[in-house]
């Protein structure tokens, strides 16, 4: 058995009961205190992160035909960091080579491993987070939380439901069939996993680690071999989440090409040619529809898990807490400027207006209470640009300026101060303007909606996530009645519902251990972060038998 597995056994166990309960636990703090992680850490992993700008990135023994690199940073200047780049045909003949001793190891040995490399990521959480926040645009505390222990705890999930469901299975059994008077037949049976081969993991822009480790840690703890194919624009936290697995893997015995960084740059991305080659067998993939779509169609024989794009709705149909209803919604809205595939769109309000604890509210007050709640949350210039980050991509703010002329316009979008970066945009539409609000506008856009009633709202949010995919949907409601019937009709339309959420819990937040990831159930993703079903189909079980003898 694996000494790494046994010295992260307890880690495993408490997992695998998190798993099972579901309530709050995670494994690796979201503070980034210096009592956690230590008094130097936030020092060093800021000295860290700066020793690697304008500079070669070092993989030892990685494949190597050139060095590319072109990440910007919002916050300072260009990274400057070049990176090993190879092209996909090397890479996969690299990493199915790497295969065979990956895919003999036993379960524990490779839980193990996979164990050690996100304890040691955990420990890299400051230098993580700064690489997050230097390719994403997001304030340092997001890019701490999701980039490093959330998405560290993401990771683990994926491991975890690996482990359980490869040991679902017993090694070995002994068969006996009685045979009347005779003598039994009695066999000998044994089950080995075997996995799929090479697996590439796309990373997306936004959320590098977030998004991209329940893939890799999937495949990995599974037995495939990963290439990791970052965003151009967000190489620097996969390349270091590779580095330190190349060195656990090395460590460990094991050929460090079992994990690999398909760096690229914008105009020469090699993600075609490596969903294309007949040699990758799983793909992993998180971005838009429209790439998802080309993946889908040109991954071959591969088994394919995507996350993509949706349209997520926030229905009002009553409230018990106007202000903290605003309160809330607002805060959705500026986090990390809608930036995030859980953050909402949609807001169906009930033309009429809505009941609250405040008197009747007309359509226009709920939608000047919200943007009154975005004006006071964004108040102060320094809370601003901590909530709202910066703009990740240039795209997206023509979007803004093209969203103005879509409808009423309740509260503009601004700058925060900081290059490249856009508070809410919030729009008035009715009903009856689909095609405006009926697609995704990613990004701080967002449209306040007049429909017919309450009702009605729920069917238009509902319908809109089984059309056009949604990963979210929120109300607010005071009738259990409604509430009851609004989550049949999100459940039924594969979409998770937060309903009358206050306080400090947002409809954008998923938590490891708990709260499944989009669903698969709906055009917004065909896989569940983490579900049986996202890491099952990495591998086969395969048997051997033979007559035990008497």
């Amino acid at each position: 058995m694996s000494d790494l597995f046994e010295r992260h056994q307890a880690l495993l166990d408490d997992a695998l009961n998190a798993l099972r309960v579901r309530g709050f636990w995670s494994a690796f703090p979201e503070a980034p205190s210096g009592k956690i992680y230590g008094e130097s850490a936030k020092a060093d992993g800021l000295a860290a992160f700066e020793a690697a700008l304008k500079s070669a990135y070092d993989l030892p023994g990685h494949p190597e035909t050139k060095r590319v690199g072109n990440e910007e940073s919002a916050w300072m200047s260009a990274l400057g960091i070049t990176y090993p780049a190879a092209d996909a045909d090397m890479l996969v003949k690299a990493s199915a080579a790497a295969g065979e001793a990956w895919a003999m190891a036993s379960i524990e040995a490779r839980i193990g491993v996979c164990l050690e490399i996100l304890v040691r990521v955990n420990k890299a959480s400051f230098e993580m987070a700064n690489a997050v926040m230097h390719t994403t645009g997001q304030a340092f505390p997001m890019a701490f939380q999701a980039g490093g222990p959330h998405a560290q705890d993401r990771g683990l999930e994926a491991v975890v439901v690996a482990y359980d469901e490869m040991t679902r299975t017993p090694a070995s059994a002994i068969w006996e069939k009685p045979q009347g008077k005779a003598a039994p037949i009695v066999m000998e049976k044994h089950w080995s996993v075997v996995p799929r081969g090479v697996a590439v993991m796309i990373g997306c822009q936004t959320f590098p680690t977030w998004n991209g480790y329940p893939g890799l840690f999937a495949s990995l703890a599974t037995g495939n071999t990963v290439i990791v194919k970052p965003h151009p624009k967000a190489i620097l936290p996969l390349a270091l989440t590779v580095r330190i697995a190349r060195e656990v893997l090395t460590e460990a015995g094991f050929p460090a090409d079992v994990v690999l960084l398909g760096a690229d740059e914008p105009g020469a991305e090699t993600t075609k040619d490596l969903v294309r080659h007949e040699g990758v067998e799983i793909i992993d993939y998180t971005g838009s529809n429209a790439f998802g779509d080309w993946v889908r169609q040109n991954a071959g024989a591969a088994q394919v898990y995507t996350e993509e794009a949706g349209v997520n709705s926030i229905v009002i149909a009553a409230t018990d807490d106007f202000d903290g209803m605003c309160a809330n919604i607002a805060f959705s809205l500026s986090l990390y400027s809608g930036q995030m595939c859980t953050a909402p769109q949609d807001i169906f309000i009930p033309k009429d207006g809505i009941e609250t604890d405040q008197g009747h509210k007309s359509f226009d007050q709920v939608a000047e209470g919200i943007a009154a709640a975005v004006d006071g949350l964004l108040s102060d210039p320094a809370r601003a640009a901590g909530v709202c980050g910066a703009i990740a991509n240039p795209v997206t703010l023509e979007r803004i300026a093209k969203a103005r002329s879509l409808g009423r316009v309740v509260r503009d979008s601004a700058g925060l101060g900081i290059e490249q970066s856009a508070s809410p945009l919030i729009i008035a539409v009715n009903e009856a303007d689909a095609e405006t609000y009926g697609a995704e506008c990613f990004g701080p856009i967002s449209f306040v909606v007049a429909v017919e009633d309450a009702p009605a709202g729920i069917k238009r949010a509902a319908r809109l996530a089984r059309e056009k995919g949604a990963i979210t949907a929120a109300l607010y409601d005071t009738s259990e009645e409604r509430i009851g019937q609004a989550v049949q009709a999100f459940a039924k339309a594969g979409v998770n519902l937060s309903v009358n959420l206050t306080g400090n819990i947002f409809v954008n937040q998923s938590a490891a251990f708990s709260d499944y990831h989009v669903t698969g159930a709906n055009p917004a993703g065909n896989a569940s972060l983490t579900d049986a079903a996202f890491v099952a189909n990495r591998f086969r079980f395969a048997m051997w038998r033979r007559l035990k003898a008497a």
